[in-house]
């Protein structure tokens, strides 16, 4: 499987049958640039907020995956869990769907933008983790301890930390959230920085830890 970030919470996903899964794609945003007519067979949206919904980016006869429901195509089956943006029952920030994402053999676990630790039935569901992607900024989702706290709950091979502060961000972004360093020190795993991550079962141990993108 192949990863690729587009900054913020959105990834592309890449089977190794070639079945292209985009997820939480944003338009103008803070500083960040989406690209556009993004070729997809697959767009998940993890809750309706305008930095993870802008589903217009994408082109093909895609299947929009945005319920806390099983979905599967081709390949790739799709599992959400029903969680929050907040840590008070999504009273401030509304639902979040955290994704479970199996294919080629791998289990990604796209967190969207949760607020809060998991539950023993959360865990549950979700299950064995391989790839996890957890939100680190903090203020608006987990800050690095609490995400750090998430990984240790789902003992993914591999962490990705995502909706944190970067260069691309503008003012209100670099305002808005906290650096990723935070969370990789709360973590306490060695860190590794890749453009894009191309990972098959036997080779999850290479990254091993936590792996973080660059922005392109």
């Amino acid at each position: 499987m192949k990863l690729k970030w587009y900054g913020q919470s959105s990834f592309m996903l890449t089977t190794d049958e070639g079945t292209r899964i985009l997820i939480d794609p944003y338009g103008r945003l803070l500083g960040y640039r989406m690209p556009k007519n993004i070729e997809s067979d697959i767009v998940i949206v993890t809750h309706d907020h305008k930095d993870h919904n802008q589903i217009q980016v994408a082109s093909g006869e895609y299947m929009l995956v945005n319920q806390p429901r099983p979905y599967g195509k081709k390949e790739v089956s799709i599992t959400g869990i029903p969680t929050f943006h907040d840590k008070v029952g999504g009273k401030k920030r509304g639902p979040n769907i955290v994704y479970v994402i199996k294919a080629g053999g791998l289990t990604v676990c796209h967190c969207g933008d949760l607020g809060h630790l998991l539950t023993e039935e959360q865990i549950a569901q979700i299950g064995k983790v391989d790839i996890l992607m957890v939100p680190a900024g903090g203020k608006m989702t987990l800050n690095g301890s609490d995400a750090a706290a998430v990984m240790n709950q789902l003992k993914p091979a591999i962490t990705i930390p995502m909706h944190y502060r970067t260069k691309a961000l503008g003012l209100p972004g670099r305002l808005l959230f906290d650096k990723v360093e935070r969370f990789i020190s709360a973590a306490g795993k060695p860190s590794k920085e890749v453009k894009e991550l191309d990972v098959k079962k036997e080779s999850l141990q290479e990254y091993a830890g936590i792996v973080t993108f660059l922005y392109d």
